[in-house]
C-alpha cells in the first residue's frame, strides 16, 4: 500500500472537492426525469471547461478496484460521442468537473437522463484512491439505487482505512480552501464576469504538469471558453477619450455630482446618474456605476448614464442642491466651428469645470432656491447663510468646561456677513443662539469639534423640524496647528492683492485692511478658510465689501436666544414649523423680498438702544398718519412696481453671473425709481418729518446718472431678447464686434452672389436657397427632373425628400464655415463686452447697494406702518426704567388666527415695585398665552411697532429669557428634567436686572417635593438677588406662600387665570382668560383628561384617588394643626407665649 499513498492525497483532495461542489448541482430524488436541453446555459459552459482542462492535468495512477468504469463512460459531458475507451476515460476523466445543472450525455448515439449521469460521475469524482474519507465503498452503488444516495451530509467513513490524523487534518484544510475558493469563483452573482476579466490573462496558460494541486485547478476554466458561442470576449472595454476626460474631472471632484455637456444635452456618468435619477425622477440608463475598474462591473461597457436638455440645466441644479448635493457643471470651452479649424480635429472637446453649487453659494437664478414645502412666505433665506465656525477648548472639563468659539457667517446672495467671537459653557446655549438667528443653510467646520458642539450641530443640521426648515450641509477641513499664522498672512495677501487691483484710494483700502487685522484669531481663522471654500465658488469677492462686516453682538440689541425664539414662535410656529402663525408672519407686510429680509433682521434683533428706537417709531407713526397722502402713497406706488431682487441681482452683477435681461430690468427699475425723486438735492427736500425717512428717500436718486448712462449703452429690445450679438447700441459697440460682423455680413453677399453661377450649372437664370431643420444655404433640385442629371458629384447632399433633393456646393460649405468662425469669434467678443459692463457697473456697487438698502428701510418701515394701522394696537411710550405696563394686551398671533374674540388682560412689572408675577390656574386656563402675550409686546416694541394693547409703558429690556415645555434631548444624553434644569441655570448666569425672565412650571421633572424645593429657591433667587422681571408660572400652590416673604416691598403677587366650576367635583369648567389676583387652589387637570377623551372608566377611578389623596392630606393637616394648639394650650399653661406658632397655625387654618 506504499506506493500508492502519495496519489491519493491529490485525488483525495481532488475527490472533496468535487464532491463539495457537485452538491451543489444534485438534483432532488423527488424532481421527475427532463430530456436535456437543446443548448446549455452559460454556466454549463464553463463547467465544462472546468472539465475538460482538469481532464488534461490528472494524473493515471489510481487503483483499478475503485473505478466504475460504465458510469464513468455514459457521464462524459463534452459535445461529442462517448466512444473512447474506459482507460482513456479513466486517464482523461478522473479530475473531470462536477455536472452541471443542465448536461447533455450522449452514448451510443442516444441521450441519457440528467440525473443518472450526475450521479453517475459523482462516485468517479471521490474515487481516485483507496484512501477515500468521505463516501462508501462504490462496490455497492449500483446504477439503480445511486440516485438515492443523501450526498448533502459526509458519508460514514470507511472502516477498512487506515489513515492518520495528519491527512485527515490537510485534507479538512483543502476541502475549507477549495470551499473558499468555490465562493471566490462561483458563489457570488458577479462570477462569470469574474470568470471573463480573468480570461484575458489566463486564455493563454495550459497547465503544464500533472497533479501540481491547488494552483493549477485555480485559473484553467476560461480556456475552454475559447471559440465557444455566446461566450463574450474577455477583453476588458477599453475608455472612450470622452470617458477619460469625465474620470480625469472625477478624481478631483468625488464629492461631487458632476453634470456634463455632450452636444445639446447635460449627462451625468456612473453613480452620479444613479443619484440624479433618483432625485430628479429621470431614466437611468444601466451600466457601470463605479468609476474604478473594479471585476464586480468587467461585464459592463459603458458607464450608467443619466441626462436633460441644455435648457434645463438650472432647474435641474436646483433640485440637486436643495437636496443637499454638491454640483459641479462642466462645459465645452470651444465650439464646433472654432474646432474645425483647430489642431484638435480629432480630439474630444476641450471641457473644464466651470460652475460648482451647493446649497449656501447657489446664486446663479435671481430666484434663488425654492424654499422647503410650507416654507413659504416665512422671510427665512432659502439660499441662506454659509458658516463657517471654529473652536477650542479655553478652560474647565465636564459641566464647567468652557469654550473659545469664532465663527464667520456669509450669505453670498445678498452680500452680508457676520462675525463673532465668543465663550460658551458646557450648554452650548450662546452657540445655539446664533446658529438659530443665522439659521445657515450650510456649515463649513475648521478642525474638530468638541463632543458637545458636534452633536449640537449634527442635530440642528440633520432636523427638518428647526428653524433651518430643511436639513443643512456639513462640509468640513483640516485646521494645522499652524492655522493661526497662515490665516493671518493668508487675509494679509489676499487684501493686498485687492489694493493693488483697486483703483479706490489707497487710504480707504488701508482702512480696509486696518479693520481686517483687528478681528480676533479664531474669526481670522474662519475668513481665511471661507475665503479659501468660496474661491472653489467663485465667490471670493464678497469679502471685498468690508463695509457689511458686521459683529453679531452688538449691544445695540436685544438678546433672544434660541429657546426665546421657539417658544415664543418668533419666526416659526411650534405646532407643524411653518411661518404661518409666528410673529414675522403677523408682522411682514412688506412688498419686496430685499425688504423681507431686512424686517427678518429687525425681529430677530429688537432695539435697546433708546434715541434709535425713537426715531424708527417716529418714522412709523408719521407714515402712519399720512397714509393717504401722495408723499406716502407715491413710496408704496414705486415699491409695489419693484418686481425683482434688486439686492440679488447687484450681487450677481458683482460675481458676473448676471443675464441680460436681469440687467435691463433691474437697471430700469432703478431708473424709474431714482428718477422720481431726481429733484431731491438733500434730505431736507424729501419734506418728511422724520429724519430716517429723509435719509433714505435722499439715498435713491444719487444713483440716478450712473444708472441712465449704463442703459444709454443697452439696446433694450435685444436685452429683453437676450441677443448678446446687438445687446449694445451700435455707437457703443466695440471695433471688433464691428469687425466679425463685418466679416460675416462679407460672407453672406459672397453666399448670394454665389447663386448664380451655382444656377448656371443646373442651367436655371435664377435659384433660391432654403432653411430646412436649421440648415441653411440648402439648393433644392426635383427628383427626376432635367436638373437632377447636371448636379455635379462635387455637390454634398445634405437632406431629400420624395420630391426634392437638397445640396450643399463645395463653395457653400467652405464660406459657412468661415462664416460660422466669425460667428464664434463674435460671440466670445460679446460676451468680453458683457464683463466689461458688468466690471464698470461693479464699481458702482457701494452706492447702488445703499440705494437698494434704503429702498428696503422704507419697505419695512411701511409694512410697520400698515401693521400700526390695525385696529387695537397704539403706540407704546418708552421709559428708561425697566417695567412692563401694560392695559388689555392681547396675543399677536393668537388674535389673527382665533375666530372668537381675544379675552384682554393687564400686566403691571416695575423694578421698583413688583418684579414678579407667580401665575396658577387650571389646566388650558390661558396662563402661557398670558405671559408670552406680555414678551411678543415687549418685543414688539423695541422692534418700532404698535403693539396689540389699549396702552402701553414700556421699558428698555436687555433680554427675554424663556424656559417652557418639556423636552429630553437623547442626542446630548440629557433627560428632560437635566434640559429643563441646564436652561434655568443659562438663565440666571446671563440675566440681568434689566432682563424679563419667563419660567413655566419649573420642577415639574422630578418628585414632587424636590421640583416645589428647586421652582421655590430659584424664584426667591430671581426676585432677591438678579431682580429681573419675573413670570413665573407653576402648578405647586405650595408656592403662593412665598409672597409672604415680600410682603414689605411687594416685589411679588399673585395672580391666578380665573374660571367658573359649573358642576361639583369640577367635572365641567368654564374657563373665563382673564388675569385676576390670588390664587388657584385646583388644576382640574380631570376635566383636561375629559377633554382629551380618555376614557370614563380611567377617570372614575382618577377621581376616587384624587379625592381620597385630598381627604388624606386634609387629614395630615388637621392633626399637624391640633398638635399645634395642644402645644400652644400646654405652653400658655406654663406661661409662656409663642408668637411663631400661633402665625403657623393662622396659616395652616388659612390654607385649609
Amino acid at each position: 500500500m506504499a506506493p500508492k499513498s502519495s496519489p491519493p492525497q491529490s485525488s483525495s483532495s481532488q475527490r472533496t472537492k468535487q464532491s463539495q461542489i457537485s452538491s451543489f448541482f444534485t438534483r432532488k430524488p423527488s424532481q421527475t426525469v427532463k430530456p436535456p436541453p437543446p443548448k446549455p446555459a452559460p454556466p454549463a459552459t464553463v463547467k465544462e471547461a472546468d472539465c475538460e482542462t482538469r481532464a488534461a492535468s490528472s494524473d493515471d495512477d489510481d487503483d483499478g478496484e475503485d473505478s466504475l468504469p460504465v458510469p464513468r463512460a455514459r457521464g462524459s459531458r463534452r459535445k461529442r460521442v462517448a466512444d473512447e475507451d474506459v482507460d482513456d476515460e479513466t486517464a482523461s476523466g478522473a479530475l473531470s468537473a462536477p455536472a452541471p445543472k443542465r448536461a447533455r450525455s450522449v452514448a451510443n448515439g442516444s441521450p441519457v437522463d440528467d440525473t443518472i449521469s450526475i450521479i453517475a460521475h459523482r462516485p468517479l469524482l471521490g474515487d481516485a484512491s483507496t484512501t477515500s474519507l468521505n463516501l462508501p465503498k462504490p462496490a455497492k452503488i449500483s446504477d439503480r439505487t445511486s440516485k438515492f444516495i443523501f450526498s448533502s451530509s459526509p458519508p460514514a467513513r470507511d472502516e477498512n482505512e487506515n489513515e492518520d490524523d495528519e491527512d485527515a487534518a490537510a485534507a479538512q484544510k483543502r476541502k475549507a480552501k477549495l470551499h473558499d475558493k468555490f465562493v471566490r469563483k462561483l458563489g457570488k452573482p458577479d462570477s462569470f464576469a469574474e470568470l471573463r476579466r480573468r480570461n484575458k490573462i489566463t486564455s493563454e496558460d495550459a497547465p503544464e504538469a500533472e497533479g501540481e494541486g491547488e494552483e493549477e485547478d485555480e485559473e484553467p476554466a476560461p480556456k475552454a471558453m475559447k471559440g465557444k458561442k455566446g461566450a463574450v470576449k474577455a477583453a476588458a472595454p477599453k475608455l472612450t477619450p470622452m470617458d477619460k476626460q469625465y474620470l480625469e474631472i472625477k478624481r478631483k471632484h468625488l464629492d461631487t455630482i458632476i453634470i456634463m455637456e455632450v452636444g445639446y444635452k447635460f449627462k451625468m456618468y456612473g453613480e452620479d446618474a444613479r443619484t440624479a435619477s433618483k432625485e430628479l425622477g429621470i431614466v437611468c440608463i444601466p451600466g457601470k456605476f463605479r468609476y474604478d475598474e473594479h471585476p464586480s462591473e468587467a461585464h459592463c461597457t459603458k458607464f450608467a448614464s443619466a441626462s436633460f436638455p441644455v435648457h434645463r440645466l438650472q432647474v435641474h441644479v436646483k433640485r440637486l442642491v436643495q437636496a443637499n448635493h454638491k454640483v459641479g457643471v462642466v462645459r465645452q470651452i470651444e465650439t464646433a466651428a472654432l474646432k474645425a479649424v483647430g489642431n484638435n480635429k480629432n480630439a474630444p472637446f476641450v471641457r473644464e469645470l466651470t460652475n460648482l453649487y451647493t446649497k449656501g453659494t447657489y446664486v446663479d437664478d435671481i430666484e434663488g432656491l425654492d424654499p422647503p414645502a410650507g416654507a413659504a412666505d416665512t422671510g427665512a433665506q432659502s439660499t441662506g447663510y454659509l458658516l463657517c465656525l471654529t473652536e477650542s477648548n479655553a478652560k474647565g472639563w465636564g459641566t464647567d468646561e468652557k469654550v473659545q468659539v469664532g465663527l464667520i457667517a456669509v450669505q453670498p446672495a445678498t452680500g452680508d456677513i457676520i462675525y463673532d467671537d465668543f465663550e460658551d459653557g458646557f450648554m452650548r446655549s450662546d452657540v445655539e443662539t446664533r446658529l438659530l438667528h443665522i439659521a445657515p443653510a450650510e456649515f463649513l467646520i475648521v478642525g474638530d469639534l468638541s463632543k458637545a458642539t458636534e452633536k449640537l450641530i449634527r442635530h440642528l443640521s440633520a432636523s427638518k423640524t428647526n428653524v433651518f426648515g430643511d436639513k443643512a450641509r456639513v462640509e468640513r477641513v483640516e485646521k494645522p496647528k499652524t492655522m493661526a499664522a497662515q490665516a493671518y498672512s493668508h487675509i494679509s495677501n489676499f487684501y493686498a492683492d485687492k489694493m493693488k487691483s483697486s483703483q479706490d484710494p489707497s487710504d480707504k483700502q488701508g482702512a480696509v485692511l486696518d479693520q481686517v487685522h483687528q478681528l480676533s484669531e479664531h474669526v481670522t481663522i474662519c475668513l481665511s478658510a471661507m475665503i479659501t471654500h468660496l474661491s472653489e465658488y467663485k465667490l471670493e469677492h464678497v469679502f471685498d465689501l468690508t463695509k457689511y462686516f458686521q459683529p453679531f453682538s452688538a449691544r445695540s440689541y436685544m438678546l433672544l436666544n434660541g429657546n426665546t425664539l421657539s417658544s415664543l414662535e418668533i419666526y416659526q410656529n411650534q405646532t407643524d414649523y411653518t411661518g404661518k402663525g409666528s410673529l414675522f408672519w403677523t408682522m411682514d407686510r412688506t412688498k419686496t423680498r430685499f425688504g423681507q429680509r431686512l424686517l427678518r433682521k429687525w425681529v430677530g434683533r429688537p432695539l435697546i438702544d433708546k434715541q434709535k428706537l425713537e426715531e424708527r417709531m417716529t418714522a412709523v407713526e408719521e407714515l402712519k398718519e399720512g397714509e393717504n397722502t401722495i408723499p406716502v402713497d407715491k413710496l408704496k406706488f414705486l415699491l409695489g412696481k419693484i418686481k425683482s431682487d434688486l439686492e440679488k441681482v447687484l450681487i450677481r452683477i458683482y460675481y458676473k453671473k448676471c443675464s441680460r435681461p436681469e440687467l435691463l430690468i433691474a437697471l430700469q427699475t432703478l431708473q424709474n425709481i431714482s428718477g422720481e425723486y431726481s429733484f431731491i438735492k438733500s434730505s431736507k427736500d424729501v419734506g418728511f418729518k422724520s429724519p430716517l425717512l429723509n435719509d433714505a428717500v435722499s439715498n435713491i436718486p444719487k444713483i440716478y446718472k450712473d444708472v441712465t448712462g449704463f442703459l444709454e449703452k443697452i439696446n433694450a429690445q435685444a436685452a429683453r431678447d437676450d441677443d448678446k450679438y446687438s445687446f449694445f447700441r451700435e455707437e457703443f459697440e466695440g471695433d471688433d464686434i464691428n469687425d466679425y460682423k463685418l466679416s460675416i455680413a462679407s460672407v453672406e453677399d459672397d453666399l448670394n452672389t454665389h447663386k448664380k453661377d451655382a444656377g448656371a450649372k443646373l442651367g436655371k437664370s435664377k435659384i433660391n436657397y432654403v432653411t430646412v431643420a436649421g440648415i441653411e444655404y440648402l439648393i433644392e433640385v426635383p427628383r427626376k427632373s432635367p436638373e437632377e442629371k447636371k448636379v455635379p458629384a462635387s455637390w454634398a447632399q445634405i437632406s431629400a425628400t420624395q420630391k426634392v433633393l437638397r445640396f450643399h456646393t463645395p463653395e457653400v460649405k467652405i464660406m459657412l464655415a468661415e462664416r460660422d468662425q466669425h460667428k464664434e469669434s463674435l460671440a466670445a467678443a460679446c460676451d468680453v463686452a458683457f464683463t466689461r459692463l458688468l466690471d464698470d457697473i461693479s464699481s458702482k456697487y457701494q452706492e447702488l447697494r445703499d440705494c437698494v438698502h434704503s429702498l428696503a428701510t422704507l419697505d419695512a418701515l411701511l409694512s410697520l406702518a400698515i401693521l400700526a394701522s390695525q385696529p387695537g394696537y397704539i403706540k407704546p411710550t418708552f421709559t428708561s426704567d425697566t417695567e412692563l405696563h401694560i392695559t388689555g394686551g392681547r396675543h399677536p398671533m393668537v388674535e389673527q388666527l382665533l375666530l372668537d374674540a381675544y379675552v384682554p388682560n393687564d400686566m403691571h412689572l416695575s423694578s421698583a415695585s413688583t418684579r414678579g408675577l407667580l401665575v396658577t390656574g387650571p389646566n388650558m386656563g390661558g396662563k402661557s398665552s398670558y405671559v408670552r402675550s406680555a414678551a411678543l409686546i415687549a418685543i414688539m416694541g423695541q422692534i418700532g411697532s404698535y403693539v396689540p394693547a389699549t396702552e402701553a409703558r414700556l421699558g428698555m429690556l436687555d433680554a427675554v429669557f424663556t424656559r417652557m415645555g418639556a423636552f429630553d434631548n437623547m442626542l446630548k444624553g440629557e433627560s428632560t428634567f437635566m434640559v429643563e434644569l441646564s436652561e434655568t441655570a443659562d438663565i440666571l448666569k446671563s440675566a440681568t436686572p434689566r432682563s424679563l425672565i419667563i419660567l413655566d412650571e419649573l420642577g415639574r421633572g422630578t418628585s414632587t417635593f424636590d421640583g416645589v424645593a428647586i421652582a421655590e429657591a430659584v424664584l426667591d433667587y430671581v426676585i432677591r438677588d438678579l431682580k429681573s422681571l419675573t413670570l413665573f408660572i407653576t402648578h405647586y400652590q405650595h408656592l403662593a406662600r412665598l409672597q409672604e416673604r415680600f410682603e414689605d416691598g411687594g416685589e411679588l403677587r399673585n395672580v391666578h387665570m380665573r374660571f367658573e366650576e359649573q358642576q361639583q367635583g369640577g367635572k365641567e369648567v368654564v374657563f373665563l382668560y382673564e388675569a385676576a389676583e390670588g390664587m388657584s387652589h385646583r388644576s382640574y387637570g380631570l376635566n383636561v383628561a375629559r377633554l382629551a377623551k380618555v376614557p370614563e372608566r380611567v377617570i372614575d377611578v382618577a377621581e376616587v384617588k384624587s379625592r381620597e389623596l385630598e381627604e388624606a392630606m386634609a387629614r395630615c393637616r388637621l392633626a399637624n394643626m391640633s398638635s399645634m394648639v395642644k402645644k400652644l394650650m400646654m405652653a400658655a399653661d406654663d406661661g409662656d407665649d409663642d408668637g411663631l406658632e400661633i402665625e403657623k397655625l393662622v396659616e395652616g387654618i388659612e390654607q385649609l
